[in-house]
C-alpha cells in the first residue's frame, strides 16, 4: 500500500424522489459526500437506502431531484446516465448481496472489475493491492467465487470494485449476512481501501455501531426521508433517533 494518488470526488443529491411504479420510496432526499470523506447512510431495512444507491448508479431513474458528481473538477449530472457511463466516470459500486460471478474464479472476478478503460493499465498494481489487503483472496485466487464463504465473498466484492480504479465508492449494506466478527473486519477493510486510495465513500448500513467507527459523518433515513444529519460520529451517537432505532433507548 505504498502508492497513493490525489483524487477529487464529491457527490451532491438534492430533492430526490424515487420509487417503483406506484410505490413511492424516497421523498425529497438531500445529502452530499465531500472529497475524501466517508459518509454513512443509516437506516433499518425498507427505509430507502438501496433505492438511493440504485438512483446514483443509474439503475433506477428518479422522478424528481438532482444527482451531481464532481470528479477531478468535472461536474456530471448522473440522472439519465447509464450505469456503464457512471462507472466510467470513476464511481465504483459494491451492491447488497455482493452479486459476484459464482462460476468464475477469484482472479476472473477481479479482472471483470477492471473492464473500465482507465483501469486497464493499472490491473497489475490494483491486483497487488487487493491481494495485500485481502491475503485470503491471494490464497484462493483460483477458487470459484460461488464456493467461498460469505465473508470471503464480501472481500471479493470490495476488491472487484477497487479494480475499476474508482475515485468514489458506493457500498450497499456490507454487513448483511455476516457474523459479527466478519462485520468488524469488513468495516475495517473499507477504511483501509478508503485510506489507501484516498477515496470518497458513501456507505449504506444498518449496523450503526460498526458504521460510525469509520464514518466521518452521516445521515439517518426513515421512511424514505432524511430525518437527521450528523456533522460527526459523535453527533450520530448522541442523537435521539439513533438511540430509538438502534440502541433501544
Amino acid at each position: 500500500m505504498s502508492w497513493r494518488r490525489i483524487l477529487a470526488a464529491s457527490l451532491r443529491i438534492a430533492g430526490l424522489n424515487a420509487g417503483y411504479g406506484a410505490v413511492s420510496v424516497l421523498h425529497g432526499v438531500t445529502l452530499n459526500v465531500r472529497e475524501g470523506e466517508t459518509v454513512a447512510l443509516l437506516g433499518t431495512n425498507g427505509n430507502g437506502k438501496s433505492t438511493l444507491m440504485k438512483c446514483v448508479m443509474g439503475m433506477l431513474r428518479p422522478s424528481a431531484g438532482t444527482i451531481e458528481a464532481e470528479i477531478d473538477g468535472v461536474k456530471s449530472n448522473l440522472v439519465g446516465m447509464t450505469t456503464e457511463d457512471i462507472v466510467n466516470l470513476g464511481i465504483g459500486f459494491v451492491p447488497e448481496g455482493r452479486r459476484l460471478f459464482p462460476r468464475l474464479t477469484v482472479t476472473e472476478n477481479l479482472l471483470m472489475g477492471a473492464f473500465r478503460i482507465p483501469a486497464r493499465p493499472l490491473i497489475e498494481r490494483n491486483l497487488a493491492f487487493c491481494f495485500e489487503l485481502f491475503p485470503r483472496l491471494a490464497e484462493r485466487r483460483k477458487q470459484l467465487a460461488g464456493s467461498m464463504s460469505g465473508g470471503e465473498q464480501q472481500m471479493l466484492a470490495l476488491a472487484r470494485a477497487l479494480m475499476s480504479a474508482p475515485k468514489m465508492l458506493l457500498i450497499d449494506e456490507p454487513s448483511v449476512g455476516l457474523a459479527p466478527l466478519l462485520v468488524a473486519r469488513t468495516i475495517d477493510s473499507i477504511k483501509q481501501l478508503k485510506d489507501g486510495f484516498q477515496l470518497s465513500v458513501l456507505m449504506a448500513e444498518q449496523n450503526f455501531t460498526q458504521a460510525i467507527r469509520i464514518a466521518d459523518r452521516g445521515y439517518v433515513i426513515v421512511h424514505g426521508q432524511i430525518e437527521f444529519e450528523g456533522a460527526s460520529a459523535e453527533d450520530l451517537n448522541n442523537n435521539d433517533i439513533i438511540r430509538e432505532l438502534y440502541l433501544g433507548a
